[in-house]
């Protein structure tokens, strides 16, 4: 499948040039705006016949709401030396250190880096990639054996707006970025999307299951919902 159009201008937002992401996709049916929290930016989403203009009218229209939303993102985190940077929710140093060969890898409660600086923030990323790649298919296999079904595949994406799914050939996606959330939020979310494999839905049924996979669904809500955006600010 195509990916969709997308191009990127900064453009002025009550004064201030704000990053905005245009993408022309075949399914909208109307012209859409949202925050972008891990770029820090506005995504306009056009339907096919809709112009560029009538994009920026929709964003006129909502200027003071986007400024306020843009203004409340937490600050970035971006991978750099002595940077604190949270694992399994516990505080990691990013330390680069001269022995050894290019790579990243964790030890105690630090990050270790080697090889040249221009390299540290790709391979802080590809470990901490490989890490979540590690738990998150390690918990869904084990959940997914409690529930008596099998998922086709597990995989570990750069996703902006949802922490987990579950498609309908039973392949289960999940954002890289729940290896920093705690393990009682990645113990849910894992669970959640495991329990659709037996129900694509969300009802009574789809809810027992999930209950009985984890017992974290309020306390895991809650924490994404008051910590959530700034994940995806890391990196």
């Amino acid at each position: 499948m195509k990916a969709p159009e997308l191009t990127t201008e900064m453009i002025p937002v009550q004064g201030a040039l704000a990053q905005v992401a245009f993408r022309r996709s075949a399914r909208a049916a109307k012209i859409s705006l949202r925050i972008d929290p891990a770029q820090g930016g506005i995504v306009i989403t056009l339907p096919p016949r809709a112009s560029r203009r009538a994009g920026l009218a929709l964003l006129q229209t909502h200027e003071a709401w986007v400024a306020e939303k843009l203004a409340a993102l937490p600050r970035a985190l971006p991978f750099a030396p002595g940077a604190v940077v949270p694992v399994d929710g516990v505080e990691h140093v990013i330390r680069p250190v001269a022995a050894g060969h290019g790579g990243a890898w964790i030890e105690g409660r630090e990050i270790l880096v080697t090889g040249d600086a221009e390299f540290l923030s790709r391979r802080v990323a590809d470990c901490l990639r490989r890490l979540a790649r590690q738990r998150l298919t390690a918990l869904a296999a084990e959940k997914a054996r409690l529930a008596g079904v099998t998922p086709r595949c597990v995989r570990v994406k750069d996703t902006r707006t949802r922490w987990g799914s579950c498609a309908p050939d039973g392949t289960l996606a999940f954002c890289w970025r729940l290896v920093c959330a705690p393990a009682f939020v990645q113990d849910y979310v894992v669970g959640h999307e495991v329990a659709h494999l037996r129900h694509m839905n969300h009802g009574r049924q789809f809810w027992t299951l999930t209950e009985q996979l984890t017992t974290h669904r309020l306390a895991a809500s809650a924490w994404l919902g008051t910590h959530g955006p700034a994940l995806l600010r890391i990196g």
